[in-house]
């Protein structure tokens, strides 16, 4: 079976691609990323698109950047997955592991195109997968956080056994920002042909969330 894989840059979405690569039953096709309608970072993540291009040469694989803003996110999501489907596309990889409605949008969203839905982390426990993401030799670093959780000065900072600790011991923090806490950019693992190059650059506050600029 052919599938795309939904690529936000960050740790599920890798680690849901490594899981669906072990099992050598289904082979990923391409990565599907939302960016924003000027082009110029990812919609949830806001790592630069030029930045996302280099880590996915860097995986050996290609990537879809499908512009949009929020209000018209599924239109633009169903565009991409239809021309997925005409070249021989029949399921896709979802990094979720247990909002429900975020379950239910995936699904919903894959049966009205034709396509299987697939969630290799559902269900799994925060610890473990943050654990096993650390000990498959991934290497990612925070680029993005909600102001309500988490200060500015967690950007930037290694995802390691140290910052797990950290998070387990502050409240209403969800260990993998499942709701939004923080976002992560990979820049090398088992996945990896070559490790991602990158530069730190400012710190940018936008809506209540402040981001690492990556060049």
């Amino acid at each position: 079976m052919k599938a795309f894989c939904c690529w936000s840059g960050g740790k599920e979405s890798a680690l849901s691609y490594y899981r669906v690569l072990k099992e050598q039953k289904i082979k990923i096709g391409c990565l599907l990323n939302m960016i924003d309608e000027f082009s110029e970072h990812s919609r949830t993540h806001g790592i630069s698109s030029t930045l996302l291009q280099a880590q996915v040469k860097a995986i050996g694989s290609s990537l879809t950047q499908q512009k949009t803003t929020w209000k018209s996110y599924e239109i633009e999501f169903k565009k991409a997955v239809a021309e997925f489907k005409n070249g021989g596309i029949e399921a896709g990889v979802f990094g979720d592991i247990d909002l429900q409605e975020h379950r239910d949008w995936a699904e919903r969203v894959c049966e009205d195109m034709g396509i299987r839905p697939i969630l290799p982390l559902w269900k799994e426990k925060r610890e473990e997968l943050l654990k096993q993401f650390i000990q498959a030799g991934f290497k990612a670093i925070v680029v993005a956080i909600n102001v309500d959780f988490l200060g500015k000065d967690w950007l930037g900072r290694e995802i390691n056994k140290e910052l797990i600790e950290e998070l387990k011991a502050m409240e209403r923090i969800d260990l993998c920002g499942e709701k939004g806490e923080y976002h992560t950019f990979v820049y090398d693992g088992p996945i990896f042909k070559k490790p991602v190059k990158f530069n730190l650059g400012e710190k940018v506050l936008q809506d209540k969330h402040w981001f690492l600029r990556l060049a």
